[in-house]
């Protein structure tokens, strides 16, 4: 199947523009400049578009290459995302080094959130990949959800739940820069486009983080590139 049927661009500019959104910390008016510099006319509402359509697939079919190993202590906090005029929660979970381990956008700050998104993150790794640790601030949320994913047998009944502050400056460094990202966008229209553009921004600071160096050939940006784009069956030189 062709990803990109009735799309009239070809694959790979496509994909360079979704990657450059994602990645620059740039506006669609900004890209649609740089499109036209290079002899590509594409509005950016086109572009808005293939970013919503195109960066979940991306972070979707990388999902395998950026699957952090074993279990580490994890550093889980939230921060804010504006949609819609009101503040969403953007869910993050980052290894001791940094790497992304997952993240999910809920409505809403409370135990139900914190339970799915730690559910989201646990379901991926298997019983002996899964964490000896979790680092929360002291939100009283996190304690019951953990609580209750052991009882349910989702989370290791020996797991520590840990609420050190200076242990999760880690993960605060890290939605600063990720927010450098998200403040171009001057807010989403709706939590599904937000959820879908995020993806895009986590997958490109992956990149940056390293954590799928090792499908890059050592080839630096052309191994990027071509990672991406093979993952829709776009070959390039």
């Amino acid at each position: 199947m062709n990803d990109f049927k009735w799309r009239h661009f070809q694959g790979d500019i496509i994909l360079g523009c979704v990657r450059w959104y994602c990645k620059y910390g740039i506006s669609y008016r900004d890209l649609e400049e740089m499109m036209e510099e290079r002899g590509i006319t594409v509005d950016h509402t086109t572009l808005n578009r293939w970013v919503i359509t195109y960066a979940p697939e991306i972070e979707k079919r990388l999902r395998w290459y950026w699957k952090p190993g074993l279990g580490y202590s994890w550093r889980v906090d939230e921060t804010y995302v504006k949609v819609k005029g009101k503040w969403a929660y953007l869910y993050r979970a980052l290894d001791k080094r940094g790497r992304t381990i997952d993240f999910y956008l809920s409505s809403t700050r409370n135990i139900s959130a914190a339970k799915r998104f730690l559910s989201k993150a646990l379901r991926k790794f298997k019983e002996w990949e899964k964490p000896s640790k979790i680092n929360t601030d002291k939100a009283p949320t996190y304690a019951v959800a953990i609580k209750e994913l052991k009882k349910e047998g989702l989370c290791p009944q020996d797991l520590e739940h840990r609420q050190i502050k200076y242990l999760n400056n880690l993960i605060e460094a890290d939605h600063g820069k990720l927010k450098r990202l998200i403040k171009p966008t001057l807010g989403f229209k709706s939590l599904k486009t937000a959820y879908a553009t995020i993806k895009g921004f986590e997958v490109m600071r992956m990149f940056k983080k390293g954590q799928m160096d090792l499908w890059k050939y050592r080839q630096g940006l052309k191994g990027e590139i071509r990672l991406v784009n093979r993952q829709f069956s776009v070959y390039t030189v």
